[in-house]
């Protein structure tokens, strides 16, 4: 194991003691959707994927990341923070009065591109910068996060056709296939069978990983920034909700679940 997939691993666990310290502090947090794609956004900022300015978030030069699933991305005020967005005693604040950290991100937050709050709209909104990006000949990548139930939504899809007839091979979307929605499993509501084969039908050139596998998640995000053949790219990155939580971790109703204190309180004392 060398050094960097230890650096990579530590501070996944850093992260994820931290995701579940703020949720103990803040339960209005969705701690399950949140705990899944902790690998993906530590890959993304500490992994050498994402270029990005702490100082300066607008940067011309930053790549665009779109959290669509908004909700589940708490697990990333620990890492803004690390990486000097904003200072650290913020996260002792979230969902606090006069706190800009709230229980869904908004564009308040240095370091978030957009409103994430209603699902379903973060690639469309993905594909666009991305084509504008293409027509200022502009050399950023554009990175959209979404939930694998949030594929049920129609608008993806057409953000799906619409990116593959533009050739924006600048576009990379990575799902976190966790398999859960809201109320249950999401093959129980509509079945998406292979994510990578249908994606693959529409014209889209796809990678599957283990996505709590660190540097297997790392090595293919790397790979797809690099690689521009006119086809946008997919990452389907295979996770669990609720990740680590024993009674949370593939719940089929972990979304709205909150583990009890006492067991956040035993988590973060066994793993220090």
């Amino acid at each position: 194991m060398n050094e960097n997939s230890v650096n990579l691993q530590e501070k996944s666990h850093w992260v994820w003691r931290q995701t579940l310290a703020i949720h103990r502090r803040a339960p209005e947090t969705r701690l399950a959707s949140s705990l899944s794609p902790i690998e993906i956004f530590v890959a993304l900022y500490y992994g050498g994927v994402v270029v990005f300015d702490a100082v300066n978030p607008y940067a011309e030069n930053r790549d665009r990341v779109i959290i669509s699933k908004g909700h589940g991305s708490i697990c990333m005020y620990p890492i803004l923070a690390d990486l000097g967005y904003f200072p650290l005693e913020e996260l002792q604040r979230v969902c606090k009065t006069g706190s800009f950290l709230g229980g869904i991100p908004d564009p308040v937050i240095p370091g978030y591109e957009t409103v994430n709050g209603s699902l379903g709209h973060g690639l469309g909104v993905g594909s666009g910068i991305a084509l504008a990006l293409k027509r200022k000949q502009s050399q950023q990548s554009v990175f959209v996060i979404v939930g694998d139930g949030e594929l049920h939504e129609g608008a993806n899809w057409e953000a799906i056709m619409f990116a593959s007839q533009h050739r924006l091979d600048n576009l990379n979307l990575i799902v976190d296939d966790n398999q859960i929605s809201m109320l249950g499993y999401t093959d129980d509501i509509v079945s998406h069978g292979s994510l990578s084969a249908r994606l693959s039908a529409f014209g889209w050139e796809c990678l599957d990983v283990d996505g709590h596998n660190i540097i297997e998640v790392q090595s293919a995000l790397l790979q797809m920034k690099k690689t521009c053949t006119g086809k946008p790219k997919a990452l389907i990155a295979r996770t669990l909700k609720g990740h680590g939580v024993p009674g949370l971790e593939n719940a089929p109703l972990s979304h709205i679940m909150n583990p009890k204190p006492e067991l956040i309180d035993t988590l973060l004392e066994q793993t220090l």
